[in-house]
This record gives structure tokens, C-alpha cells and sequence, in this order.
């Protein structure tokens, strides 16, 4: 199951991030996974919540977003949306699809608090 490893790339990540910071609590993450990424959804999220126990992530929401897939056609020249790197054009049936989007994997936010400002 690679969704282990990419959830503990996704906790160094968020450690890295937030040690270069004043001291936070972390609230939220979210991470959004592309539908072409390769990615068992249900499977990184029990990752995610396997590893979250002493670390950052402890106390935090976790939420994990699928990005739609999207492909250039090169028979109709049209962007078309795809679900997976074999559909062919669901405009004009051609088999020669460039991806354009969909293969994502990113932590796109951390929601955090101020320790500073709420201890005064």
C-alpha cells in the first residue's frame, strides 16, 4: 500500500512547514489528489489517521479532495473531462488524449492557531 508512504510524506511535509513557523496548532489540512494520481482515496485517509496519533496531526481535521481529471483530444481539439488515462474523447470517441490535469497530489492548506496571540 503506497498510500502509507504518501502519507508520511504528507506528515514530514506539514512538520517541515509548521517548524519554520511561530508555534501553531494545527486545526485543518487539505489535501487534494488528483483523479489520475493513482491514489486509493479511503486508503490514504487511513493512513493519514494511522500515523496521526503524537504528531501534528493529532488534533486535526484532515480533509482530502479529488480533482477532476481533464484531458486535451487531439482528434477534436477540445478539453475534455476524463476519469481515467484509457477513456477515450467522450466528445468525438478519439483514442489520443494528453492529460492535462488530474495527476496532482498536494497539500494545499493548513488551517492553524496563533499560540502567541492566545496566550495574551
Amino acid at each position: 500500500m503506497h498510500e502509507m508512504s504518501l502519507a508520511g510524506g504528507v506528515l514530514q511535509l506539514v512538520e517541515d512547514t509548521l517548524r519554520a513557523q511561530p508555534p501553531v496548532r494545527l486545526r485543518a489540512i487539505t489535501v487534494d489528489v488528483g483523479a489520475l494520481a493513482g491514489v486509493d482515496l479511503a486508503a490514504l485517509r487511513f493512513a493519514l489517521e494511522a500515523l496521526r496519533a503524537g504528531t501534528v496531526l493529532q488534533d486535526a481535521q484532515i480533509e482530502i479532495q479529488e480533482l477532476p481529471a481533464s484531458a486535451w483530444c487531439l482528434d477534436c481539439a477540445q478539453s475534455v473531462e476524463i476519469s481515467s488515462r484509457l477513456d477515450d474523447c467522450p466528445r468525438c470517441g478519439g483514442r489520443h488524449l494528453q492529460p492535462l490535469a488530474g495527476s496532482e497530489l498536494r497539500l494545499r492548506e493548513l488551517i492553524v492557531d496563533d499560540l502567541v496571540s492566545e496566550s495574551l
